[in-house]
C-alpha cells in the first residue's frame, strides 16, 4: 500500500511482509534495476554481476557507482603490490543522483541526500596515509561527497554514518581529497558541477570537447579519467 507521497514525487510503500521475506520475494521476482539508458530486450541474468562493483557488499544503493565498476580483484591486487592502500567505505546512491539541474542559480538548487558510513578504521587509514605523505584519491563523486561530509577544517577525516545532503560547486574548498577517478557525467548534473569545482570548469569544459569530438562513452559503463585539483601541475 502507499504510505505516503513526497511533494518532490516520491512514494513510500508499505508491505506485509517481514523484512527478510520481502527481499526475498524481490531476489526471486525481481530484476536488477538498471538505469534507464542500459536497454535490455529482457532481464540478463549476467547483470547480477556485471552492474556490481567488486566493493559491493551491502543492499541499500539505487545504483552502482560507476567509477568503482573499473576495478577488478586482479587490478586491486596490482596496485596493493605497488603499495598502494585501498581504504573502503559504505555508499548507498540514491535515486536523485540522476536529477539534472533545472535552475538558472546552483544556490535555489536542492540536493538529494545519499546514506553513507566511513568507519573508524577507514578514516585512521585515510588519516595515516596523508600523515606519511600520500595522496587520497577518491574513486567516484559519490565517495567525494561522503569523504568532504566526514572532514572536518583541519584535514581530518572522522567517523561518519547518516546522509549527506552536501552539493559541491564552484568555490568549494576540498579538504579531504586530493585526486579523483571518475566517469564522464552528463552537463546540467550535479556531478558535472563537483567535477568542475575540483578540476575547474575550463579544463573540464576541454576535457568533455574532447571527449565528444573523440567518441568516449558516457553513463555507467563508460569511460573514466583521473582528475587533480585545479591548479596542480599533474
Amino acid at each position: 500500500m502507499v504510505a505516503a507521497k513526497d511533494p518532490s514525487g516520491d512514494i513510500v510503500l508499505r508491505f506485509d511482509l517481514p523484512q527478510d521475506e520481502f527481499v526475498a520475494a524481490l531476489q526471486r521476482h525481481g530484476a536488477m534495476p538498471l538505469p534507464p539508458y542500459i536497454r535490455r530486450a529482457e532481464f540478463d541474468g549476467g547483470d547480477l554481476t556485471d552492474y556490481q562493483t567488486v566493493f559491493a557488499e551491502k543492499n541499500g544503493a539505487i545504483a552502482a557507482p560507476t567509477a568503482g565498476l573499473h576495478f577488478t580483484p586482479d587490478l586491486l591486487q596490482r596496485l596493493a603490490d605497488r603499495g598502494i592502500g585501498c581504504a573502503r567505505l559504505t555508499l548507498h546512491v540514491g535515486a536523485g543522483t540522476f536529477l539534472p539541474v533545472k535552475v538558472d542559480d546552483l544556490k535555489d538548487h536542492v540536493m538529494h541526500a545519499e546514506f553513507g558510513i566511513v568507519d573508524a578504521a577507514t578514516a585512521a587509514e585515510i588519516n595515516a596515509a596523508r600523515r606519511a605523505g600520500g595522496r587520497i584519491v577518491a574513486v567516484g563523486t559519490t565517495c567525494v561527497r561522503l569523504l568532504e561530509s566526514a572532514v572536518d577544517d583541519d584535514g581530518v577525516v572522522h567517523p561518519f554514518a547518516g546522509e549527506t545532503a552536501l552539493f559541491i560547486t564552484p568555490g568549494f574548498r576540498f579538504r579531504a581529497v586530493d585526486r579523483m577517478m571518475t566517469n564522464f557525467h552528463l552537463p546540467k548534473s550535479t556531478l558535472f558541477v563537483l567535477v568542475c569545482a575540483f578540476a575547474g570548469r575550463d579544463r573540464m569544459r576541454a576535457a568533455y570537447a574532447h571527449a565528444v569530438e573523440s567518441g568516449y562513452r558516457f553513463y555507467s559503463y563508460g569511460d573514466a579519467c583521473l582528475l587533480s585539483p585545479e591548479g596542480s601541475d599533474i
